[in-house]
């Protein structure tokens, strides 16, 4: 098992040095000039000179490229252009604020996902079945920001007005300290991100509960509860791993919406400063943060997958 992991661990760190490649080479493609846009339309050309040397953009590609990647190793991940500051300072407090939010939404989603995919499952045909196949299918069909301005109709305007729509806390304070105003962008996670879970899950059981095995468990007497909790459910997890797994790493890139629609200062408001203002080293740190989540989140579906299914458990040790 070590040996599977291991091997998986090496072609996730393998993905990770590509993406670093594209990431840096997407943030040269962006249109502007990083200099100009310290100094103004008014800066001299001495100055603007000056300032390029300064940030080391008169150096050759590859050479730009290992200094950035070489400081991704002790930590350095360069100065902000805008704010003129480490970038780990200007992001580091926005992506505690991110993982809030990531975490409540997925310790939420995840079981009720399971949960109600698996009752849906036992209840096939029947109209609880029903009801919870045709919310999914609506909730599936909504991008998140349709979700999130409905959210804000319905408890922050005439509705019932309850809710904040943006974020209230200070700055400098952290966002916990009035939690009403982390409801709304949890829940619109929590609803985009279910549905998906929910189907998979229902789909996935069916499936089991159908299978030769499930069905010769019943017939040696095995309680109903059992077949269920230690028979089919982790057989099902192993497929439905997958689908939890992209439905989390979208939580790295999804949030970007959500938090600019509630003005949540996390990642996803940084990056769209970032991009604003051409603060290219907060543009690759924040994109390389996103794709290790993305990597990060799949390698451990696939170890779940493995341990949950004998089955390619045996494919793979071969």
């Amino acid at each position: 098992m070590m040996r599977l992991i291991g091997r998986r661990l090496l072609i996730s760190i393998l993905i990770l040095f590509l993406v670093s490649i594209l990431v840096f080479v997407a943030t040269l493609l962006l249109p502007g000039d990083p200099a100009r846009a310290i100094l103004g339309q008014q800066a001299t050309p001495e100055r603007l000179a000056a300032l390029r040397e300064q940030m080391g953009l008169t150096d050759p590609v590859w050479l730009r490229y290992l200094h950035w990647f070489g400081g991704l190793f002790v930590g350095d991940l360069g100065t902000s252009t805008s704010a003129g500051a480490p970038v780990t300072e200007v992001i580091g407090a926005r992506i505690g604020n991110s993982l809030v939010l990531m975490v409540i939404a997925a310790v939420i989603a995840v079981p009720v996902g399971l949960v109600v995919g698996t009752y849906s499952a036992l209840r096939r045909g029947k109209a609880t079945d029903h009801v919870f196949t045709g919310i999914s299918l609506v909730l599936a069909a909504l991008p998140e920001f349709v979700v999130g301005i409905i959210l804000i109709t319905l408890f922050s305007t005439t509705v019932f007005a309850i809710l904040p729509s943006v974020t209230m806390a200070a700055p400098g304070h952290p966002v916990w300290e009035v939690p009403s105003q982390l409801v709304l962008p949890i829940l619109t996670l929590v609803l985009v991100v279910t549905p998906y879970m929910v189907r998979m899950m229902r789909a996935t059981m069916i499936e089991v509960l159908d299978s030769g095995w499930v069905e010769m468990a019943r017939l040696k007497g095995v309680p109903e509860r059992q077949v269920i909790m230690r028979h089919a459910v982790p057989h099902a997890l192993g497929t439905v791993a997958q689908v939890i797994a992209m439905q989390l790493a979208w939580l790295a890139g999804g949030i970007v919406v959500v938090e600019f629609l509630f003005r949540y200062p996390g990642v996803g408001a940084a990056m769209v400063d970032a991009v604003t203002n051409r603060d290219v080293q907060v543009v690759q740190a924040l994109s390389l943060l996103i794709a290790g989540v993305y990597v990060v989140v799949n390698l451990l579906a696939d170890v779940v997958g493995i341990v949950t299914n004998p089955k390619l458990r045996r494919e793979e040790s071969r």
